[in-house]
């Protein structure tokens, strides 16, 4: 028999593939039902974008193309406030718990559901939901998180939500310390990349074309993807600018609501190109001479596992990064690592000008080791071995 599996996600699952797209995907024998997280009823004060997404749980499920067995739900809007107060976050999970009921009920899940859990703010939905299993999939330090929350109340739904699951993953070394004093099944498999998508720059790079905007930009171009948020170090960022006024920074990405890049904006070398969907992104990676993987020092950047660092791993490109997250250190053989900010305009200069084609060859081997793919398989082996998933059809 196929796993019935609700996947209940703290990302869309359009435009933008994170971890939680990427394992969903890959999990063989599987039917799954994914949950988009719920915006709260005053989101659209914050960002106008969220309007759009407040009546979407009307519309019916959406197929994911190529993927026939995921389909796609948004949830209902929910009361705010409920990362600060328990009950608020309560009154919230029995509500959607009775819209993710009904949802089940169409697609034939019961009691042999597994229930895949990504926030901590789902540990007060878990006793409404028929199922058998529950994994709890770790991939931030939730209660580092700026805004509305108390990091009490978010520390104890995580550890309310990982004491009971059958599985706990986590993405980085600080976050499984955290959880396997909580929960002693907990094992570490960290983020990983689309290795057969970014693999092309080396692979088709003489065929790659350069994107138009692109075209005519003075080099060395520093490039940097990913969502433009709270936690990167921005500082640096504007001091290459500066400093290094002949070079270009392309920055692809959303900037998150919040985020202030006033002082960015006022130097001509940074390019702020938004968003490019993922199969797009290795004819702008081939333009680029150096990738950038730039965190502020923080309890959240230092158990991140940032899918950007893979993806670059996965280019043979040269990276600068900062010391933190932590995970870059199991890759300082190639990757210049600024463990001060002094440090880091001589790192990029020296990325810039790197001619070692057998860094280029070893950060590709660290690519295809951490695909996906690879990922994805230790996961199963784990579910597999314990018995929360089932191979095969055959049992």
């Amino acid at each position: 028999m196929k796993n019935h599996i609700v996947c209940l996600s703290t990302t869309n699952y359009h435009p933008l593939p994170t971890r939680k797209q990427n394992v969903m995907s890959r999990l063989r024998n599987s039917e799954i039902l994914y949950f988009d997280p719920p915006v709260s009823m005053i989101a659209p004060l914050k960002d106008k974008k969220a309007s759009a997404y407040i009546e979407k749980y009307k519309q019916p499920g959406e197929k994911v193309e190529g993927h026939e067995n995921i389909t796609v739900y948004a949830l209902p809007p929910v009361l705010p406030f409920f990362n600060k107060f328990r009950w608020i976050n309560k009154i919230n999970q029995k509500r959607q718990a009775a819209f993710i009921r009904e949802k089940m009920r169409e697609h034939g899940f019961g009691d042999e559901t597994v229930l895949w859990c990504y926030s901590p703010s789902s540990c007060d939905i878990v006793e409404h939901l028929p199922h058998s299993k529950l994994v709890y999939d770790c991939v931030d330090r939730h209660s580092a998180y700026k805004g509305h929350i108390n990091p009490k109340v978010v520390d104890k739904m995580e550890c309310d939500l990982a004491k009971p699951a059958d599985q706990v993953f986590a993405t980085a070394v600080g976050l499984a310390e955290t959880l396997e004093k909580i929960n002693p099944t907990t094992q570490m498999i960290p983020n990983g990349a689309a290795y057969e998508i970014f693999s092309r720059v080396q692979t088709e790079k003489d065929t790659l074309p350069c994107p138009e905007d692109m075209k005519d930009l003075p080099h060395p171009i520093y490039g940097f993807v990913g969502m433009l948020q709270e936690c990167i170090d921005y500082a640096l960022i504007e001091k290459l600018a500066k400093s290094r006024p002949n070079a270009t920074i392309f920055l692809i990405g959303r900037t998150l609501p919040g985020v202030d890049l006033t002082n960015l904006k006022q130097y001509p070398n940074i390019v702020f190109h938004g968003l490019v969907p993922q199969p797009e992104l290795p004819a702008y990676l081939a333009q680029m001479d150096v990738c950038l993987n730039v965190f502020r020092a923080g309890a959240l950047s230092k158990d991140v596992s940032p899918l950007k660092f893979y993806e670059y791993l996965a280019t043979g490109k040269p990276i600068v990064s900062t010391r933190e997250p932590l995970q870059v250190e199991d890759f300082k053989d190639v990757v210049y690592i600024a463990r001060n900010p002094e440090m880091f305009l001589p790192l990029c200069d020296a990325a810039a000008k790197e001619k070692r084609p057998a860094w280029t060859e070893k950060r590709l081997a660290y690519g295809a080791q951490c695909s996906w793919t690879e990922r994805v398989h230790q996961m199963e082996e784990v579910l597999y071995k314990k018995g929360v998933l089932h191979e095969s059809a055959e049992e």
